[in-house]
């Protein structure tokens, strides 16, 4: 990977005029060995980034002693001693520019599947990632990198994420491990939020999808309504070569007229016929859902291993970018039919078959909706109980949409912690339970979400569909600024599922 000198920086950065003023001391010359904002991770010859809103002088400070020989900023700082500085106009698209710079613009030594919407883009990213995988073991190839809310793979890291899009640093990092670690593709999610605050500005995608839209993410810390949601969800096809458009989506009008950015437009759809991939004969069989796809390359069955009869959006949504890649139809139907997601729709069942638990990531209106009205068509004779709670510090409009639709589709609700941050766990239930009420649903509030699952399956006395919903596999959650490790909705469910057996 090439290295470049300050003054290269200070040069990108006055092209783009974002540059305030700047002062190398005579070191133009020295080239960063490292590019971050992050003081913990600093090592000798490192450019350092200054930003957020609690950042202090301390870190850079701290930095100045691991090694930085250059710091980047909106406001100077005083320091012990002379170090090179640039002083920017926006720190947020500064970032994202050097980031691109520092590691040699490497989406372009790729192909780039973004995936955008409110629901499906893990699932999404899911299904690509297992057709594209399919075909590539075919070539004896690597595996493909994907870049998730849930897990995060390059070709040298692979972790659990906590985060749908990561800032620009860690997103060209991940790019660039790909590449040097000889992969060809990346699907990965973008969110609100990165596009808002320009993580993927200077970059491009070979194809971005738009799966769908509806309020969520509206609180002062994310989006202040939801046109600021919507105006930013539309910037990325201003950098996407081909879009990909589910027609079924809520403001089509307005998305199909900003995805005219794009160079070319592709569509599917579950109810318009006239969609580039039109998905009809949808059905659940013992074997899974089952569906065929009209295109103008095929007409053709495709399978589902997963349930929830609204994943046909996001196996659409896979088979249209899959094809477009010129990926063939053998590798994207075995593809698909392979493919599991863990903690999406994840179905345990007890002995007797009367608990039907599921574990789902949904935690969003739209998500709601979605599970609860699958699980009603496919599952017609069985009650419904259900488990979660709603993250604090943000998205507070979830709190009523959330307990609203449970409300209204549960026999029972319990109550409890996902990702509290900052507020009290019963302060958030209590605000949930208030619309949960108003649908005439009883609840209870258990903060422990093990005790929550327990109770809930120790209650059950009829066939029951238990729907364990927002953390998935999720093995930790945020309490103030901490992560607390623990087990997974899945750990708890086959738990007390076996006691359940046992009895």
């Amino acid at each position: 990977m090439k290295l470049y000198s300050l003054k290269e920086y200070v040069s990108l950065l006055e092209e783009e005029n974002l540059v305030v003023s700047s002062q190398l001391y005579g070191q133009d010359d020295r080239k960063a060995q490292m590019l971050t904002y992050n003081s913990k991770e600093v090592i000798e010859d490192t450019m350092f980034i200054c930003k957020g809103a609690a950042f202090k002088a301390e870190y850079l400070e701290e930095s100045v002693k691991q090694g930085a020989i250059c710091y980047v900023s909106e406001k100077e700082y005083a320091l012990s001693k002379e170090i090179p500085f640039i002083l920017v106009k926006d720190i947020r698209k500064t970032m994202a520019l050097l980031a691109n710079f520092y590691y040699n613009e490497p989406w372009k030594d790729l192909t780039v599947l973004g995936i955008g919407g409110t629901k499906g883009k893990s699932t999404s990213v899911y299904y690509f990632k297992s057709i594209i995988d399919e075909y590539l073991e075919a070539q004896n190839k690597e595996e493909s990198a994907m870049i998730s809310t849930i897990d995060t793979y390059d070709g040298k890291e692979r972790f659990e994420s906590h985060i749908t899009t990561p800032e620009a640093v860690e997103l060209q990092r991940h790019i660039r491990n790909a590449v040097e670690s000889q992969i060809e593709y990346l699907s990965m999610e973008v969110s609100s939020q990165a596009l808002k605050y320009q993580r993927v500005d200077g970059m491009r995608f070979d194809i971005g999808i738009f799966l769908n839209i509806s309020e969520d993410h509206i609180s002062p810390s994310e989006h202040v309504d939801f046109e600021d949601y919507l105006s930013s969800k539309m910037k990325m096809f201003e950098k996407t070569d081909t879009a990909i458009i589910n027609l079924d989506t809520d403001h089509i009008d307005r998305v199909m007229k900003e995805a005219s950015a794009s160079k070319e437009i592709i569509t599917f759809s579950r109810n318009n016929e006239s969609a580039d991939y039109y998905a009809y004969n949808i059905r659940k069989e013992e074997s899974g859902i089952k569906f065929y796809v009209r295109c103008k390359q095929f007409d053709r069955e495709f399978t589902l291993k997963v349930l929830g009869l609204f994943n046909i959006e996001n196996a659409l949504a896979a088979i249209a970018a899959a094809t477009k890649l010129g990926i063939k139809e053998q590798y994207i139907y075995e593809g698909l039919k392979k493919a599991r997601l863990k903690g999406r729709m994840e179905s345990f069942e007890s002995k007797d078959g009367k608990i039907v638990a599921i574990v789902d990531y949904a935690h969003n209106k739209l998500s709601f909706e979605k599970v609860f009205r699958s699980m009603k068509e496919e599952y017609p004779e069985y009650h419904i109980k259900t488990v979660f709670g709603c993250p604090g510090d943000k998205a507070f409009m979830r709190r009523k949409d959330l307990g609203t639709v449970a409300g209204k589709y549960s026999e029972e609700v319990y109550l409890a912690a996902d990702d509290p941050g900052s507020e009290k766990v019963e302060d958030i239930s209590k605000e949930i339970a208030v619309y949960v009420s108003a649908q005439n649903c009883p609840y209870e509030m258990i903060e422990d979400r093990g005790k929550a699952i327990k109770t809930a399956i120790s209650k059950i006395d009829k066939k029951t569909i238990l729907l364990v919903l927002g953390r998935g596999r999720d093995s930790s959650q945020k309490y103030g600024r901490e992560y607390i490790s623990g087990p997974t909705d899945v750990d708890y469910v086959m738990k007390y599922l076996k006691e359940y057996d046992e009895k």
